[in-house]
């Protein structure tokens, strides 16, 4: 049977080979396809984390647990040593102030100043504001997540298990709009839980690996919440691109054979969606190739 992480390979293939080169909003250029999909079955305890390069499966779980608390500033985040979310508020910081700041230094300083980080750390309204907190024309917010977990529960045939980030009205007062923007849920009728992940735009080397671990992360907890055991993970992306200057660590990965995926698993049931914390989660058997670095286009 072939690996499902070939999938992943697959696309990293057609890119190269026959994206289409263009300029884009960072200015580095991209090389891109559109409309793809990957499958990954998670009903056995495996799951899709990449092993034809080291992926910081901890990092990518951490941003899944900080959404799902609503709060959409960084420095929750760098107190559980997540950094990837700096570089946007720090180029607002750089781009307002004209402070040449290293980013280093203003991590520091969102850590030891909470009015700093009150100011400067804040990325509007993203993911988790829009998940937890999505502010309807009448003034009330609506909690996605909770009405998720609820359905699942109580109605799992429904076909309107979802939940998405892409509000049109606040998308100006975000420091980057959603990329992985809705995400569907199908219940089968021996309890499997399936989700669907579309994603309309997808860093293909940085990205996609991070989303992958997130989707699956939330997908479990969910899962356990429900009652339900994991089904499949179906991701779907539409505009797929390799930054050009990520083209040779492309072609790196795809030289590297795959090796098995590794399980995760949850250690503990928690009282509620909200009580998950990063020690619940056990990975195990992930033996990855090297880290392949690349810098991230803002």
């Amino acid at each position: 049977m072939r690996h499902p992480e070939h999938q992943y390979l697959d696309l990293l293939s057609q890119v190269l080979e026959r994206g289409d080169e263009r300029i884009d909003r960072t200015g580095v250029g991209t090389r891109s396809i559109f409309g793809s999909m990957v499958r990954f079955d998670l009903s056995d305890g495996s799951v899709p984390i990449l092993t034809t390069k080291r992926v910081y499966w901890k990092t990518a779980v951490k941003e899944m647990l900080w959404f799902l608390t609503g709060n959409t500033n960084i420095q929750p985040l760098l107190r559980e040593n997540v950094r990837i979310w700096s570089d946007w508020p720090l180029a607002t910081y750089q781009r307002e102030t004209g402070e040449s700041l290293s980013q280093e230094a203003f991590e520091q300083r969102i850590l030891a100043d909470d009015a700093f980080a009150a100011r400067w750390g804040e990325l509007g309204p993203v993911y988790g504001k829009q998940w937890r907190r999505w502010l309807g024309s009448d003034g009330r917010e609506h909690d996605q997540i909770a009405g998720l977990v609820k359905t699942l529960r109580d109605n799992p045939s429904s076909r309107r298990m979802l939940f998405h980030g892409w509000n049109v009205a606040e998308l100006d007062s975000m420091a980057l709009p959603p990329c992985h923007m809705v995400y569907q849920y199908h219940v089968t009728s021996d309890g499997r839980l399936n989700c669907l992940l579309f994603q309309r735009s997808v860093d293909l080397l940085l990205g996609a690996a991070f989303n992958y671990v997130g989707a699956t992360a939330l997908q479990l907890m969910l899962a356990q919440q429900a009652g339900l055991r994991p089904g499949e993970l179906v991701w779907v992306g539409g505009d797929t691109h390799l930054y050009l200057n990520h083209l040779h660590q492309a072609r790196e990965q795809i030289s590297r054979e795959p090796r098995p995926f590794p399980k995760m698993k949850l250690l503990r049931k928690a009282e509620s969606i909200d009580d998950y914390r990063f020690e619940d989660f056990e990975v195990e058997g992930y033996e990855p190739h090297a880290a392949i670095k690349a810098d991230v286009a803002v």
